[in-house]
């Protein structure tokens, strides 16, 4: 064993150049390759780039096809949910399969935790895994069938199930059957049965709730997805044109209506807040929603942040798990699958700045606010 004096006076021989650039060469195979390929140039010759390009894109395209189906001008067409209008089922029976990322499941959780329904209907969440699916792992487990998957729950209705396995789902524990997986029709159903004194469709305003949802649905939920998933140049201008009509119409209406549909907040509000939580954070970049950044509609910001401060909202937004989602999974839209920072404006300590929202609420409102205090 050497001592400290022997390895102070010890003399290390250096390599010879050659070999130094033998053993980096090893350590950088790429880098070795490349300058067989190309030679000493720093860019790959253009009948290299051409080649690579070409066969990115027929790749690319492929992926598409199968993430998202288009028609044949490339506009996204998003697939119909197979199990519409939930039957009647065993309230006590009801289990509730969704996931942080989907803005559709970010409705029905939202909606179950306003209606009190989080012991009534508990909830399993999961993940998404690295081959698209929906998978349950550490503590987002299968809390009613221990399953590992979310298609191996569908596959355990009677006669079995081939389809798409998409959240939210609401699924009968006891009947092993599939109750609805239309986000729309869930909370439809959930605050006509379930509602215990918190009404968020009331029947004097249900006409323009469906009204409401009409528009919003085509060029604000499905259209950022219409950005993002165009496969031509032609459907991504008329999705960003559909998109950003619609958000400078609704930034004009909130300017002299706290809710879209006046003083109480509705199905239509949880629809579009789904949504706008998620535009800067993940649709201004990855969908390519570049026009404006939802920070500078003043009222549609303020319009998120007063929904994001009703109690029990914010415990269902999970930025993180939402980023996530998105920037680590969407592979054809993001090879790398970095995640960039989070905006400024989309954690919570900037979504639960004031927002001054009640002021435009009718005198009549304000008057019983006033009494209440």
């Amino acid at each position: 064993m050497l001592n400290a004096a022997a390895t102070s006076s010890t003399t290390l021989t250096p390599l010879p150049r050659h070999n130094h650039r033998r053993i980096t060469s090893l350590h950088n195979p790429i880098k070795t390759l490349t300058r067989l390929v190309w030679g000493p140039s720093s860019l790959p010759p253009t009948p290299l780039i051409s080649t690579a390009r070409t066969l990115w894109s027929h790749t690319w395209h492929l992926f598409m096809s199968q993430l998202a189906p288009s028609d044949s001008s490339g506009n996204y067409t998003r697939p119909n949910s197979q199990f519409l209008g939930p039957a009647t089922s065993s309230f006590s029976s009801l289990h509730l399969y969704a996931a942080h990322p989907c803005p559709w499941a970010h409705r029905v959780l939202i909606v179950r935790s306003l209606l009190g329904l989080e012991a009534q209907i508990p909830v399993s969440i999961a993940s998404p895994g690295p081959n698209g699916g929906w998978v349950f792992e550490g503590e987002g487990s299968d809390g009613a069938h221990g399953k590992g998957t979310l298609r191996e729950v569908y596959g355990m209705r009677r006669g079995g199930y081939k389809g798409r396995a998409t959240v939210p789902l609401l699924w009968d524990k006891g009947r092993l059957e599939v109750v609805c997986n239309e986000s729309w029709d869930i909370i439809v159903w959930l605050n006509r049965e379930l509602g215990d004194g918190i009404e968020l469709a009331p029947r004097e305003l249900m006409g323009r709730i469906e009204e409401w949802n009409r528009v919003i649905y085509p060029n604000v939920n499905n259209g950022v997805y219409r950005c993002g998933f165009a496969q031509s140049q032609e459907a991504y201008d008329s999705a960003v044109n559909d998109l950003f009509g619609t958000l400078d119409m609704l930034e004009e209406h909130l300017g002299g209506s706290q809710f879209l549909c006046g003083d109480v907040l509705t199905l239509a509000d949880v629809c579009l807040f789904t949504t706008l939580i998620r535009f800067d954070l993940v649709y201004n970049v990855l969908f390519k929603c570049t026009k404006k950044k939802l920070l500078e509609y003043p009222n549609l910001y303020g319009y998120t942040r007063d929904i994001y401060q009703i109690p029990k909202v914010a415990e269902t937004c999970n930025f993180e798990a939402i980023m996530d989602g998105y920037y680590k999974i969407l592979f054809p839209l993001n090879p790398g699958g970095i995640r960039p920072i989070m905006p400024a404006g989309c954690g919570h300590e900037a979504l639960s700045r004031g927002h001054n929202r009640e002021s435009l609420s009718s005198s009549e409102k304000r008057l019983e606010a006033s009494l209440l205090k």
